[in-house]
């Protein structure tokens, strides 16, 4: 093949990949439905290479201050999660206890296989997916304008919601939904995927640690007996 042969090669296999034909389509549904999350992360990553995508516009862009970026992402993540716990969940009538995960109170032999999968599934799979490649397709379609990014949130973040309803159902989703409006509106706002991964792992660690310790119900009833 020559130069000129695999430059238009690559062009078309480009043009098939960021369009929203049939090629384009299969891959959309293949990264949002196909394995876990971390898996579909790297099927995004592999799609921004092929396709000539740059990762910035997926979200992988420097942030300022890595540390800054860390310890707010730990605050972040940590209240927030305390409150959908404490506040917003009990106002909309949802159980106390998340019965999905409930079998890791005080289950030491879980913690290695849910730390791996709430730091890198959870953190960083489901934000390069959720934010990063959903907010770029969206924009494909509708532009970079400010009313298209305010539309973006809402629409990605019922998206992940209802990608939480087989294993968590109602509680799972209508819990999702408020956290992917923090998140969306965190990405937007930092301009990188890396705080909303950090915040993202952060409030999953902490449910963890509310679980673990059996502190779910105590916390659900801290303000609504």
């Amino acid at each position: 093949m020559t130069t000129t042969e695999h430059a238009a090669t690559s062009e078309r296999l480009s043009r098939s990949l960021t369009g929203f034909g049939p090629t384009g389509i299969a891959t959309l549904l293949a990264i949002l439905l196909i394995g876990p999350a971390w898996f579909r992360a790297l099927l995004v990553r592999a799609w921004a290479k092929w396709s000539g995508t740059p990762y910035r516009e997926i979200g992988f862009i420097r942030p300022k201050g890595w540390l800054t970026t860390v310890l707010t992402g730990v605050v972040f993540g940590s209240v927030l999660k305390i409150l959908m716990t404490a506040v917003v969940m009990p106002l909309i009538g949802a159980p106390s206890v998340n019965q999905t995960y409930h079998y890791l109170v005080d289950n030491k032999a879980a913690l290695p296989g849910m730390l791996f999968t709430l730091t890198v599934t959870a953190g960083f799979g489901e934000e390069t997916v959720f934010r990063g490649y959903l907010f770029e397709r969206c924009r494909k379609i509708f532009g970079h304008g400010p009313g298209v990014t305010i539309a973006t949130v809402p629409i990605t973040s019922m998206i992940f919601a209802l990608a939480h309803y087989l294993d968590q159902g109602s509680p799972g989703v209508e819990q999702a939904l408020f956290t992917g409006l923090f998140l969306a509106t965190l990405f937007v706002l930092a301009g990188n995927l890396w705080l909303p991964m950090v915040t993202h792992a952060a409030f999953d660690l902490t449910a963890l640690a509310m679980i673990y310790w059996n502190l779910e119900s105590e916390i659900a009833h801290l303000f609504f007996k």
